[in-house]
């Protein structure tokens, strides 16, 4: 009798956790998109400056873009619902 419950709770637990996983997962895209963004842009940005010999201007421009495009990706995951 001990078996079948501890089965069944771990039956229980484990269909709870898909449930939380499954929705946390647009939070976790988000996340990642914002921190993708930044890094990316930002990249691009360093690397055009080492480029054109124009340091930080095209890191400081690359970096708020980044931020922008982070945030407004954040905003419609978020805000698809």
């Amino acid at each position: 009798m001990a078996d079948e419950e501890q089965g069944a709770f771990l039956a229980r637990s484990l269909r709870y956790m898909q449930e939380a996983l499954r929705r946390s997962g647009p939070a976790a895209v988000a996340g990642y998109t914002l921190l993708a963004a930044i890094l990316v842009l930002g990249g691009i940005g360093y690397a055009l400056d080492a480029w054109r010999g124009t340091s930080p201007w095209f890191l400081v421009a690359g970096l708020l873009l980044g931020i922008v495009v982070g945030f407004v990706e954040l905003a419609r995951i978020i805000w698809r619902k």
